[in-house]
């Protein structure tokens, strides 16, 4: 084996005068492509480093002007200074890291009281890697529920028969991953132009002795609306009254409105304030505030989390439970979240939350100033906006050529087909966030007004055709199928 010296040995015999005599343009390492499928052989200088990788990733799309993600951009400078010094605390040590297990346990009880979970009923949670793990745990507690449910009432779930899932055909991918993963079928409620929140006048059409709970969305990826939870507990509820020996029950995917709605509409009833809602998830790093990685899912009592989902670690002298899909992972992120929960506080949650909507709303009133776009969403309960072209727009251009354009000023707007029964339906939307503050909105109206312009001046455009073949973001993270005529969905409608 070759003798390599490493660079601690080579800068150990510079002085201080000839350490950083090679300017980090004029070194070796930065006159060659970097590693791409085999290491180098020497090291690298840290400062070439971290300046050669700084340079490559320095032109992809800028983060502030992404108005695709919901996934936060921007933490205080602080924030971010405590998460970097946590970073190698791992979650799942209880027994080494108690104090930030016990961060962890406050922010759990602090979420669950925003979702007005009772102490009284014990309820239960925890920190996930993102709003997916919770979903997954979520779907996983209602499926062993229904097992044992299932087996006291004497049904046999070994036949051929699967479990089954009701939830709006506005679902973000992680369930279909759920239920692909768990064997369960998706029976999805279809979303129309009159019904784009699932449908309550058919949703319970898809109930039957298999089901093992009907998940309502509290902010559809696709335009931001909001299931209405309250009815749904009302169907639910009267469902049950007659089916008492498998009762059914609610998980709410508050993925997008859990971290929101309990400031800006603490008057709106969807939470564990209603009978039949057993478990709620949220994103922490959507309006939670915190940087992507963490999630959180609550139950509402002890009985509402099976015991086969519970490991118990050793914790503080005795035992604490834990719940997890995912195993080592860091704590910055939930040392994060405890920061954001404690610095802002409630009043500064929804002053951030209130003036983020504000944003959304003048948007939304720009774009239907304009005249030739259908407003599907605009920012009635949280901060997204979602457009189509009117069918008497009378323009040659589609919402892909608007996307692109935009693009070239580096605003990331995606144009993408709604789910199946609506995929001939092209929208775009914006989701705003913190660090979309009014005056950059006031710049995106600009440019947007300027692109329109631009457009039709244009001699060589795609044409205004909905559901035209493009490659558009997809935000049920679900992959596009060319038919040959039309963009569509993979998913698709399973009724009883």
């Amino acid at each position: 084996m070759k003798e390599q010296t490493s660079t601690s040995k080579i800068l150990d015999t510079m002085d201080e005068g000839t350490k950083y005599s090679t300017p980090i343009f004029g070194s070796e390492a930065s006159d060659v492509a970097m590693p791409r499928t085999e290491m180098n052989d020497k090291p690298v200088e840290p400062r070439i480093a971290y300046e050669m990788i700084k340079e490559y990733l320095s032109i992809e799309g800028n983060a502030t002007q992404n108005l695709t993600t919901f996934c936060q951009t921007y933490m205080e400078p602080m924030a971010t200074k405590i998460m970097a010094e946590t970073m190698e605390k791992n979650a799942i040590d209880k027994d080494e890291y108690p104090m930030t297990a016990d961060l962890e346990n406050r922010c759990v009880a602090m979420i669950g009281d925003l979702w007005h979970a009772n102490p009284d009923e014990e309820p239960m949670g925890t920190s996930t890697v993102g709003s997916s793990e919770a979903c997954m745990l979520g779907g996983l507690g209602m499926l062993f529920r229904w097992k044992k449910l299932a087996k006291d009432a004497g049904i046999d779930i070994y036949t051929e028969q699967r479990p089954n899932l009701v939830i709006s055909a506005g679902y973000q991918v992680c369930w279909e991953k759920f239920c692909r993963y768990w064997d369960i079928e998706m029976r999805l409620v279809p979303l129309e132009k009159d019904h784009l929140s699932l449908n309550m006048d058919t949703v319970m059409d898809y109930v039957d002795d298999h089901t093992i709970g009907i998940t309502a969305i509290l902010g559809i990826t696709y335009t931001g609306k909001f299931d209405d939870v309250q009815k749904l507990d009302e169907l639910v509820e009267a469902y049950n009254q007659e089916h008492p020996k498998l009762p059914i029950r609610i998980h709410v995917d508050g993925a997008s409105g859990g971290m929101f709605a309990p400031f800006v509409e603490p008057d709106l009833v969807w939470d564990f304030q209603l009978k039949n809602v057993w478990s709620i998830n949220c994103s922490g790093h959507k309006y939670g505030l915190v940087y992507p990685g963490i999630g959180w899912v609550v139950w509402r009592s002890k009985e509402a989390l099976p015991e086969d989902l519970i490991f118990w670690v050793s914790y503080l002298g005795g035992e604490e439970a834990t719940m997890a899909i995912n195993f080592s992972r860091s704590a910055s992120q939930i040392v994060g979240q405890y920061y954001v929960l404690m610095r802002n506080g409630f009043e500064g949650f929804r002053e951030i939350q209130e003036r983020t909507l504000d944003v959304a709303r003048y948007l939304a009133a720009e774009l239907k100033e304009m005249g030739i776009f259908e407003i599907y969403e605009d920012a009635s309960h949280i901060p997204i906006v979602c457009w189509g072209l009117k069918d008497d727009a009378d323009v040659e251009w589609s919402l892909y050529d608007l996307s692109d354009r935009l693009r070239m000023s580096g605003w990331l707007v995606p144009a993408y087909p709604m789910p199946a029964d609506m995929q001939d339906t092209t929208v775009q939307r914006v989701v705003a966030r913190a660090d979309f503050s009014m005056q950059l909105c006031i710049r995106l109206v600009e440019d947007m007004k300027k692109e329109i312009e631009t457009l039709k001046q244009a001699k060589f455009v795609t044409g205004n055709t909905q559901g035209v073949i493009r490659t558009g973001f997809n935000h049920g993270g679900r992959a596009a199928v060319d038919n040959g005529d039309k963009v569509q969905t993979k998913a698709k409608t399973t009724q009883k």
